[in-house]
């Protein structure tokens, strides 16, 4: 859960670097509450507003945790617009699940310490 609260704490830095674990709980997460919205909506037959008011509030922190973990691996930021390019998307989704860069680079010292 720690690592579900450091995007939301680092939700409008862009800069810097996130590890796996940040970006892929954040993901998880919400992927986790959007259903379960979709779920109380659809019992109630909402129309799908609360549903639309989450997606709108994590953007932003979704953006800049995947920011970040494109930095982790040394990869620029502006990567990131490769998730709506079909095929891209994929690639895109392969470098979220590699490792940290060693050391430090050019967005900053490694987030794991070493």
């Amino acid at each position: 859960m720690e690592w579900y609260l450091q995007a939301w704490r680092n939700y409008n830095k862009f800069d810097g670097r996130s590890r796996r674990t940040e970006f892929w709980m954040f993901f998880l997460i919400n992927i986790g509450v959007s259903f379960a919205l979709g779920m109380v909506e659809a019992m109630f037959g909402s129309p799908g507003f609360l549903s639309w008011l989450y997606s709108l509030v994590v953007l932003v922190p979704a953006v800049a945790v995947g920011i970040r973990r494109l930095h982790d691996i040394g990869k620029p930021g502006l990567w990131i617009i490769g998730i709506f390019i079909p095929l891209l998307n994929l690639v895109i989704l392969f470098f979220m699940t590699q490792d940290s860069q060693p050391g430090s680079n050019e967005y900053g010292p490694n987030p794991k310490g070493l």
